[in-house]
């Protein structure tokens, strides 16, 4: 079970202002995390709690560019999830890839506010606004892709698996 206060954003968030094109110089989450929606909110830094925090965001949440960088940059921020009506494709894949858990869920997305306690179980894909009691419905992972998630990302999986091995 994931935990966190929501942060919410409207729909279609970019990747150009989660993470603005001069800082694609770094993969490293922890200093692409200190700029993070700066393009949309520069004092997003401010608003999370890592570690406590879900990412809410309307429809085509990731469109533009197709850059690793975007959810490397929430996760290296401490979000614990993102919660989104919808995800453009390349970052949906892109988010699994690097182990941040993502749920697609319009109803979801529409009736959680800024703050509100969320709760998410992956396995069932439910979310749960702990501050209204309201519960929703996300399609959840298969387990593969739980798995990966799980791993902390596809990179993370294949090691593992190869260290089992060797």
């Amino acid at each position: 079970m994931i935990r966190g206060r929501a942060v919410v954003f409207r729909d279609n968030v970019d990747t150009d202002v989660i993470i603005p094109a001069r800082y694609l110089t770094s993969t490293d989450p922890k200093e692409l995390a200190k700029h993070c929606m700066e393009g949309l909110d520069p004092n997003f830094p401010n608003r999370i709690t890592p570690g406590e925090t879900i990412l809410v965001a309307g429809k085509n949440f990731g469109c533009g560019s197709s850059r690793e960088h975007a959810p490397l940059a929430i996760k290296g921020c401490g979000v614990v999830a993102v919660i989104a009506a919808s995800f453009a494709r390349i970052f949906f894949r892109n988010a699994i890839n690097i182990g941040l858990p993502i749920l697609e869920s319009e109803e979801a997305a529409s009736r959680i506010r800024e703050g509100d306690t969320v709760a998410v179980d992956l396995a069932t894909g439910e979310i749960r606004n702990e501050t209204t009691g309201e519960v929703f419905k996300a399609q959840p992972f298969p387990p593969f892709l739980q798995e990966i998630i799980a791993s902390g990302g596809l990179m993370n999986l294949v090691e593992k698996r190869v260290k089992a091995n060797s």
